[in-house]
Order: structure tokens, then sequence, then C-alpha cells
């Protein structure tokens, strides 16, 4: 099988190599169109034969005779959208019980992470890692095929391409970083993100026992974009939209199960002040919020009022793409207090808290580091040393352990 020819570089991809050195089957799971089955064909097409289990007659074969079908697909295999035909992990298991000690025989992909989990921690547990891949990050986007790695360009500085600049800033973020419009920028956003949330709902949600009316999951979908980077309020979107709370939380577990949305919890810790226990929404994709709130223009989400938070929105996914891509499994939180301090972001490591604050200005200035000390003030020894994250292209310091970075930099 040939390589992917045109291809970003992932980096998931040491993590994949390793799970599959040391695991029989490996599970890819992400939202549709992450990059899953390009990232396996990229790396295991010319050891690994490969069959996607959604053609119907492909999926027929595979749900009428699982045994036949997976002899007549031996391993080491690909099995792409294998959610269409579950039943067949239970053959998996038996092949992998009668062949222990071959590792990566099994690569499997899939989108309805819901049915396909479930799936996986009944036939597969212990024998299969599981992973998931986004969209793409930054680092991602900007290495093209032939560039430096990012060790490489700390020795060529001078060569570095320029960070995003305001204007290509905003175009991005209207457009997001899905990998089929990121290799394209002739590609229409609008036309592409409008098709992908039909693909989304007809293939991925329809099938779904949670949800059984798609306008008013349409509509519950655009509600939660217009309140991204937001304190999540459920009950008040569920009461503007006329549905059962507990409708709106199976809805909502639909979305971070299928990869659409990030929801970040707030922290707790042993302090007097109480703290907030709302949780804030994101979105996976910062370019699938424009198009749901009807932004089309980069000049005019720049200065609209949705701005702050589609750009805070921007760097959250970043940050938690980044984690994931490396196998871990992200620890983020945010911190605010009912007197109202906040940082919007805490990454918990070995230990000990990364405050990230989010500013929109592209010129930063000591001041907003001021949540950050304040923070420190209250948890001390915990917390690490902290970023602001701006939408300019300067790094500078911004008092005790306190940086300003570009986004373009994280």
């Amino acid at each position: 099988m040939p390589r992917v020819s045109a291809y970003f570089e992932r980096s998931i991809e040491p993590v994949l190599r390793r799970a599959a050195r040391e695991f029989p089957a490996v599970v890819l799971t992400g939202p549709r169109q992450s990059g899953k089955t390009t990232v396996l064909r990229q790396l295991f097409g010319t050891t690994h034969r490969y069959v996607s289990v959604e053609p119907p007659d492909v999926r027929a074969a595979a749900v009428s005779d699982p045994r036949a079908f997976l002899a007549a697909h031996a391993p080491p295999v690909i099995l792409d959208e294998v959610h269409f035909a579950p039943d067949l992990l239970m053959f998996v298991k038996e092949w992998i019980d009668a062949h222990r000690g071959r590792h990566g025989q099994y690569l499997l992909t899939g989108s309805q992470n819901l049915l396909l989990l479930e799936r996986v921690s009944e036939s597969l547990a212990g024998r299969a890692a599981i992973l998931k891949l986004l969209p793409l990050s930054v680092r991602e986007w900007e290495r093209r095929p032939g560039d430096p790695l990012p060790w490489e360009r700390r020795r060529h500085r001078r060569e570095r391409r320029p960070p995003l600049a305001h204007t290509r800033l905003w175009t991005q973020l209207l457009r997001g970083w899905y990998p089929e419009l990121a290799a394209d920028a002739r590609r229409d956003a609008g036309l592409w993100h409008s098709s992908y949330i039909e693909t989304y709902l007809e293939r991925d949600v329809r099938s779904l026992r949670q949800v059984g009316d798609l306008v008013r999951f349409r509509t519950f979908l655009r509600a939660l974009a217009a309140r991204c980077s937001q304190l999540l309020n459920l009950s008040e979107v569920a009461r503007d939209l006329g549905v059962a709370m507990n409708t709106a939380k199976a809805w909502l577990s639909v979305l971070e199960a299928t990869g659409q949305i990030i929801v970040l919890r707030p922290y707790f810790a042993n302090v007097t002040k109480r703290l907030v226990k709302t949780p804030k929404l994101y979105f996976a994709d910062v370019g699938t919020v424009c198009h749901l709130v009807g932004l089309r223009d980069a000049a005019h989400a720049a200065s609209g009022p949705m701005a702050g938070a589609l750009f805070e929105n921007a760097v959250i996914a970043e940050i938690y793409k980044t984690l994931l891509h490396r196998g871990m499994e992200p620890r983020l939180y945010f911190w605010r207090t009912a007197a109202g301090r906040e940082v919007d972001l805490l990454i918990e490591e070995q230990g000990r808290l990364i405050p990230v604050e989010v500013k929109l200005t592209s010129t930063p200035h000591p001041h907003i580091g001021a949540q950050i000390h304040a923070l420190r003030e209250d948890l001390g020894d915990r917390i690490g040393p902290g970023f602001v994250v701006h939408a300019g292209d300067i790094e500078l310091p911004l008092g005790r352990e306190v940086s300003a970075i570009p986004f373009g930099a994280l």
C-alpha cells in the first residue's frame, strides 16, 4: 500500500508506534475527519492491509459472518470505522487470545466513541491501547513536509516561519484546523463546515439512542457555540430550548464523547474561598464555533463581540490537543472564586499546577499577569511558572515566574 502523499506529520505518531509494539490491538478514536485513517495508513501502510468497514457490502459481510470476515482479512490489518460492525471486536479478542505475544496486529479506528469504547471495554480490556486524535495543532499545521524538526529550528532561528500575524491568525481561526481544510487554502471553509456538521448529525448522532430530535439537537449545538469559553449554565440552555435537563445532559455527553467539545471543570483546593462549581465549555475546533455562530469574515470575527471567547477557545483547544496527541490524559481545570478572581487554565502535571491566562491583546503589559500572581498568593508552592498567551508576536517576562507568549509559540 502506498504511503499518503499530502500529509501533516502528527505528534501522536511516536505514541502510536509504541502502542503497536506493546499491545495486540490499538484503538484510535476521535471526531470524523481528524486524520485517524490517514495517520495509520502513513505509519503502517507498508506492513498492514487496510479494510474500511463503512461500505454497505463490507459492513454486511462483517455483520453476517464476523469470523469468516476476519479470516478473509487476516492480521496485521487496519480495520477502519469498526463501529459499523462492533460485534467484530469479540472475534478480534478470540484471535488475540489464541495468538498471545503478537503485538500490533489489529489497528482499529472509529468516530462513534460512545458505542465503540463501550464494546472495547467489554471485549478488548487489557488487550488494546486506546488513543484519541483531534484536528491539527498549530505545531502540526505549521510543520510541512521537509521542514526542520522543532529541535532543528532552534539551531536555525533565522529560517523559522514568521509567527501567526493578526490577519493570518484570524483567517485560520475562522477556518479551523481539520486536516482536509488546512491542506488546501482554496477550499471554501463555510461549505466544508456545513457539510461536516450535516455528516456528523446524520452518521454519528442519528444512530445514538440519546438523540431523537436532530433539529433540536442542531439548535442545542448552536446554543453551545454561542456560549463557548463561558461558564455553562446547562439548565438555562435546556429551558431556552424547551427540553428536559436530563436530555441536555445526555446531548452534552454525546458531544463530549464524539470529540466535538471540551468540558473544563473548576479546580478545587483547600482554600477558604468558595470556588465556582459550574464547568466551562470549549469546542475541539474553533472553526466549528465560527461556522455555528455565523461568522464568515476574519475582520468581523477579530473585532466582534465573540473575539475574546474565540481566541480563548483556540488556546485551550491547542493545549488540550498538544497533551492528548502525546498520549497523555489532559488534566486541565480553571480557577475562579466567588469574589471574581479567575485564571483561565490550570494544567496539572506531576503535582504542580501550571497557570495560563488568555488575553486578546497584541501588546502585553505586566498588569495582565495579575490573576496569576493572585493565584500564587492563594495556592503557594503548588503553582509553577505561569504564562499569558496573547495575540501578538513577542515574548517577554511579566514579573515573578510569569511570561507572556504569543499564540503561535504554544
